[in-house]
């Protein structure tokens, strides 16, 4: 699918499995964030929507005005943090080479690139709408 070019209607009944899609105040600048930090690719991007995609994963990205009549936008909190208690995993991206852009994007680092005992070397980023995005990497076998 072109991701691109592709209507509403179309991508809508495309979609399967489990959805992510992340309110945020400015689709443009949590786009930007996303790509310098951690590389996720962003299309149809407007003051509204756009699709990310990381890998072969696909997920959507509102502006709040766009959930005006949506009943999880009276959930949302005025200040930050919106994702309190969500931690966004991307398995397959470099945690040392994210944390070290994170600040420079506008996050906040809450944990630099540290092994942890589940064999996965992991940093934690606060972008700036308050999601925890934790790159990780498998550690080599000992």
């Amino acid at each position: 699918m072109d991701y691109g070019t592709v209507g509403a209607a179309e991508f809508g009944r495309s979609l399967r499995g489990i959805g992510l899609n992340l309110l945020v105040r400015d689709v443009p600048a949590q786009c930007a964030f996303l790509d310098r930090v951690f590389g996720i690719q962003s299309h149809q991007v407007t003051k509204d929507f756009a699709i990310a995609t990381y890998g072969a994963q696909v997920f959507q990205i509102h502006a709040d005005g766009t959930y005006h009549s949506n009943p999880l936008l009276g959930l949302v909190p005025e200040s930050p943090p919106r994702g309190g208690g969500i931690e966004i995993r991307l398995y397959e991206s470099d945690p040392d080479a994210a944390a070290s852009r994170a600040e420079a994007a506008g996050g906040t680092l809450l944990q630099g690139a540290t092994d942890k005992p589940h064999s996965l070397r992991e940093a934690y980023i606060l972008c700036p709408n308050g999601y925890a995005w934790v790159p990780s990497r498998p550690l080599e076998k000992d």
